[in-house]
Parts: structure tokens; sequence; C-alpha cells
């Protein structure tokens, strides 16, 4: 301690590497013009959001059921989607009216009633699921469908990362590839295979 404390350049530089040291440890969110406007204005409400989208759904909650469409068990923190905006498999961070049912939901359900901008949140009970109703909320896509490269940026991406225009959509799930047809030759007539059997005349 007595070495950095003799020196200006030697504080300044331990202040420096501290300082950067912090915001690499943290996610930090620079409140710049771009990411207030996009806090304030929910977002674009003709097409699918986009990772890091802030946009107005309503939410519903349900408490039937044993296994959604994912095949998973269903459990707290699964909601449902129209798989046309939210492919199964987003990550969704929802912000409630009433804080107890704000939190980051999995999209590993759908349903022929969850159509267009409505959540359909799972609850273990039906008393509380029908208490909940129908509410107002703004959510937040993290990740769209299975796709990891489909998230939000992070900070240092942000950073040194040019900004490109909206980035391509990508599947939820991997293209059906084609399968190779194998020519089936027809079987024969009985005919020719009692021909085949029979031995020729001498």
């Amino acid at each position: 301690m007595v070495i950095i404390a003799q020196s200006f350049w030697r504080k300044v530089l331990v202040t420096v590497i501290a300082a950067a040291g912090f915001a690499s440890l943290y996610e930090v969110t620079a409140l710049d013009s771009k990411y207030v406007a996009r806090l304030v204005a929910p977002g674009d409400s003709s097409g699918p959001p986009a990772p890091g989208d802030r946009v107005t759904f309503s939410a519903t909650a349900y408490c039937k059921g044993l296994t959604t469409a994912s095949g998973v068990a269903v459990q707290t923190g699964i909601a449902a989607a129209d798989p046309a905006l939210l492919p199964v498999g987003s990550v969704i961070d929802i912000d409630a009216p009433d804080p107890k049912y704000s939190g980051i939901y999995t999209v590993m359900d759908t349903g022929p009633a969850v159509q267009g901008r409505l959540i359909d949140v799972y609850m273990w009970s039906c008393y509380e699921a029908l208490d909940f109703g129908r509410m107002p909320i703004q959510l937040t896509v993290l990740r769209l469908g299975w796709n990891p490269k489909a998230t939000t940026p992070g900070f240092f991406e942000r950073l040194f990362k040019r900004p490109s225009e909206k980035p391509a959509r990508l599947p939820a799930r991997p293209l059906s590839q084609t399968v190779p047809r194998t020519v089936v030759e027809p079987a024969p007539s009985p005919g020719a295979i009692e021909a085949a059997i029979e031995p020729a005349p001498n």
C-alpha cells in the first residue's frame, strides 16, 4: 500500500483497473437516448418482437394440464404464447402491475386460445389463476426461441460492436431436412411367382 500511496500515476492506474474490473463484472446499461426511448415507447405492434424489445401484452393465467407443448411438465415460471410471435423456448421478463407476478418466464406452451399479444402464465392454484384474470403487462424479450444467438446483447457487445440494422430472425426449430427418396419396385404378380416356381419342361 505504501508503494501505491507515493505516486499519483500509480493511484490513477489502480483506479482505472478497478473501474474496468467493476464494469466487466456487472452488466451496465448506459441510459442513452435510444435505450430510454425503447423503455418509454412500446415496441412495434405489427410484427414479432426482437430480442431486447419491450412490448405491451395482455396476460391471463391457466392451471390445467400435466405437460406443455414442448413436452416439459407444467411448473411455475412457464408461460404459453402465440408461436408466431414468441416461439417455444423464448425467455421473457414480465413486468406486471402486481409485483407478485413479475419475473422471468420461459415460453414452453402454446394453445388455441393464446393468439396475438397474449401471454398465458401457469399457476398451480386454479383459485389464484381465476383471481389473476386478465391484466396488461410490459414484456421484455430476453431470448427468442431456442437459439442462443437470438439474445439480448451484453455490455461488451453493445460497447464494441457496431449497431446493425434489425438482425435477421432465426428459426425457432431446425428446418426440416429433405429425405432422399428410395425407389420401391412393384411387387411381382402371383402369376409371375408361380411361373418362376414351376420347373420348365424338358
